[in-house]
C-alpha cells in the first residue's frame, strides 16, 4: 500500500482478485485481450491497474454486448467486461461484500456466498404447503432497469471509501458496444454479465423489495434469487391485493411490474381441491405443480411439489444429445472410461446450473 497515492487499496488483493476471474472464465472483452494473455504478463498487469485505481485515473472500457438466445424466441443481452475490469470488479466487491452480506434478508438467495438455488427450492417447497396461493412476480427487464441515482444512494449507506463509490459509478456510466461496433451510453441499468452486476443488483432489491416486504408486510413470507420472487398467501384477495401494493412500491423504486409473466397461483393437492386455472409455477429451474407423492406408510395421495422444469430438462436432453452416445460402437463404458466420467461431471454441473434436485418424496 502506498500512502502517496490518493486512494489506499491493499495491492495483495489483486492477486486474489486474478484467481477468481480465472476460476470463472469467460469470453474477451472489447479488447480482444483473454485470461490467458491477460496472465502471460500478470504482475506488470496487476500493478498498473492497482497504480490506476489507486491514483483515481483508471476508467473502464466499454461493455461488450452478447446477445443470447432464449427458449422464447427473444434474446438475453449480457455485458462482457475486459479481463481487466472483471479484476477491477472483483476487487471492489472483496471490499464491498463482507459488510453487505450482514445486511441482507435471510429469505435472499441468489448470488450470495453459502447460498444456492437448492435451499430456496427447499424452503419454498415447505412454505407453499402452509400456504394455499403463490404470488409468482416478474420484474421487466430490471438488470437494465436499475435507476443509477437510487443505486449509488443505495451504495453510499454502507461505504465511505471513496475509490469504492468513484468506480462503481463509473462502471454504471460506462458505454455499452454493440454487435455492429457502435458505443452506446447508458443512463440506467447495469451490465447483466458483470462481476459486479449481482452485488448490486441484491442491495437494490434489498430496498426496494427485501426490507419494504420486512416494514410493511412481515407475515407474508417469500422467497428471492436475484430479480426471481415469490411470496406466500393465505388467500386469493391476499395475493391480489400485494400485487397491487408491489406494482406500485416498484414503480416508486422506477421498476415495471411485467404483468405478463407475474401470475397468482393456487397450490392445490388433496387437502386443497378448489378450482382456479392456474396451479403452478416456475422457480429456478423447476416446476411446482401437484403431482403424485407416497407417504410413509405406502400410501399415493397429491402433494404441492416441485420437479424439474420442461425448459430445464430440455436443455439436460440438449446436452446430453451432443455427446452422441448412439454412434458408439464399442459397446457400455467401462468402469475406468475417463471419457464418460469426464461427460459426467459436466452434465452434474448443468445440474447445478439450471437447479439441482433435492431430496423430494417419490412421484
Amino acid at each position: 500500500m502506498d500512502k502517496a497515492k490518493p486512494h489506499a487499496i491493499p495491492r495483495g488483493m489483486y492477486g486474489e482478485a486474478f484467481k477468481r476471474v480465472k476460476a470463472n472464465g469467460g469470453i474477451a472483452g472489447v479488447d480482444g485481450q483473454t485470461i490467458q494473455e491477460f496472465e502471460e504478463d500478470l504482475d506488470n498487469n496487476l500493478y498498473k491497474l492497482w497504480n490506476r485505481m489507486s491514483s483515481g485515473s483508471y476508467f473502464p472500457k466499454p461493455v461488450l454486448r452478447v446477445n443470447i438466445p432464449k427458449p422464447d424466441g427473444g434474446v438475453r443481452p449480457l455485458g462482457v467486461p475486459t479481463v481487466t475490469d472483471r479484476v477491477a470488479q472483483t476487487v471492489v466487491k472483496m471490499c464491498l461484500e463482507p459488510e453487505l452480506e450482514k445486511q441482507f434478508h435471510p429469505d435472499s438467495y441468489g448470488y450470495r456466498p453459502g447460498r444456492s438455488a437448492v435451499e430456496a427450492v427447499g424452503v419454498a417447497r415447505k412454505r407453499c404447503w402452509r400456504h394455499d396461493w403463490v404470488f409468482d412476480l416478474d420484474i421487466k427487464g430490471f438488470f437494465d432497469s436499475i435507476d443509477h441515482e437510487l443505486m449509488m444512494r443505495a451504495v453510499r449507506k454502507h461505504t465511505e471509501e471513496k475509490w469504492v463509490l468513484l468506480y462503481i459509478e463509473r462502471w454504471l456510466t460506462a458505454p455499452v458496444m454493440v454487435e455492429d461496433g457502435r458505443c452506446e451510453e447508458r443512463g440506467k441499468g447495469t451490465p447483466q454479465g458483470g462481476v459486479i452486476s449481482p452485488l448490486l443488483a441484491n442491495l437494490f432489491l434489498h430496498y426496494a423489495f427485501d426490507m419494504w416486504m420486512k416494514g410493511n408486510q412481515p407475515d407474508i413470507p417469500f422467497e428471492r434469487y436475484a430479480d426471481d420472487v415469490i411470496c406466500h398467501c393465505k388467500s386469493e384477495a391476499q395475493a391480489k391485493w400485494l400485487l397491487s401494493l408491489v406494482e406500485k412500491r416498484l414503480a416508486f423504486c422506477r421498476l415495471e411490474l411485467n404483468r405478463e409473466k407475474t401470475n397468482i397461483v393456487y397450490c392445490m393437492d388433496d387437502n386443497r381441491r378448489g378450482d382456479y386455472p392456474i396451479c403452478k409455477f416456475d422457480f429456478l429451474g423447476f416446476t411446482f405443480r401437484p403431482r403424485r407423492a407416497k407417504n410413509k406408510q405406502g400410501k399415493y395421495f397429491v402433494s404441492f411439489l416441485p420437479a424439474v422444469s420442461n425448459k430445464a430438462a430440455k436443455a439436460m436432453r440438449q446436452y446430453i444429445r451432443r455427446w452422441r452416445l448412439h454412434l458408439r460402437s464399442d459397446g457400455r463404458p467401462g468402469p475406468y472410461d475417463k471419457p464418460c466420467y469426464s461427460r459426467l461431471a459436466e452434465l452434474l454441473r448443468l445440474l447445478l446450473q439450471v437447479g439441482p434436485v433435492p431430496c423430494l418424496p417419490t412421484f
